[in-house]
């Protein structure tokens, strides 16, 4: 693994690359120092980015969000999500589980997020004693995001009616503006360790990479993933046969702060193999 300062010596050598948003683009308020320009360095030479993120809402809204923060839409190729696999998945029912799930549907999460079940023949449902099924996108408003204990009750309760979950954030944790916030994958976690049945769609499943590798149509061997979480980006890039580099100055910003030596014993204990690390996404 090399340790680089900047990400221009990688990008003469990909002529596509698969880019996390959040820890690696912006941290939910903000563009990291560097990003956007970047970005604009890669439009620039050519080259084809593809946004995929664990965002646990469909893309026009995540998008919406990048411009506001002053990313613009013409800076990268396209975009997918998490909450966008979910919603394709409600609407399609692609397998027997999906379609064993009814239409009553309790939502652990933000409002925020309540975009993925837009335009679907669902019926919302306050309590989990009503529903057939419960959509996790992570810590709502009215509860601590940093404590799990804020959401034990609600998850037994999911429990108590037998409700199988939908994780639409494979995530555990995310920064957000430099604080550590739980995500809807620590949650679905402590789901099954209740006994809960949890389907997650996002990185690092192989599935949702498919429409990102049409949009980038290039050889494997010419992408490389970017991304600041081992479990899910560097995981995910690994289990589709493509390069990845490790953005340090997100999720694992301690692995930076600690030096090389527990940046390498971190891939190690992985069990990865991310060909270079950067502290930012910044040329």
């Amino acid at each position: 693994m090399e340790f680089l300062t900047g990400f221009a010596p990688l990008a003469a050598r990909f002529d596509g690359l698969i880019l996390d948003l959040w820890g690696v683009v912006h941290d939910g308020v903000r563009p990291y120092p560097g990003a956007v320009d970047c970005l604009a360095r890669l439009r620039d030479a050519g080259k084809r980015v593809v946004m995929l993120s664990n965002a646990p809402r469909r893309a026009a809204p995540a998008q919406a969000a990048m411009r506001r923060m002053g990313i613009d839409d013409a800076l990268y190729t396209g975009i997918m999500t998490s909450g966008e696999a979910v919603h394709l998945a409600l609407r399609e029912r692609p397998d027997a589980w999906w379609a064993s799930l009814g239409s009553r549907v309790f939502h652990l999460g933000p409002e925020r997020d309540l975009n993925v079940l837009d335009g679907l023949a669902l019926e919302r449902v306050a309590r989990p004693a009503e529903a057939d099924f419960v959509l996790n996108t992570g810590p709502d408003d009215h509860r601590n995001p940093t404590e799990m204990a804020e959401f034990e009750p609600v998850l037994r309760e999911c429990g108590a009616a037998g409700l199988k979950m939908i994780c639409a954030n494979p995530d555990l944790e995310v920064i957000r503006d430099g604080r550590r916030v739980l995500c809807a994958g620590a949650l679905a976690v402590r789901y099954s360790e209740l006994g809960g049945d949890v389907r997650s769609l996002g990185k690092p499943d192989p599935a949702i990479y498919g429409p990102v590798l049409d949009c980038l149509d290039l050889p494997r061997e010419r992408v490389l993933a970017v991304g600041d979480a081992l479990r899910t980006d560097i995981a995910g890039a690994a289990a589709i046969g493509v390069a990845s580099c490790w953005v340090l100055g997100g999720l694992h910003g301690d692995a930076l702060d600690s030096g090389p030596d527990a940046a390498r014993e971190a891939v190690r204990a992985a069990g990865l193999s991310p060909i270079a690390c950067i502290p930012g996404f910044a040329w």
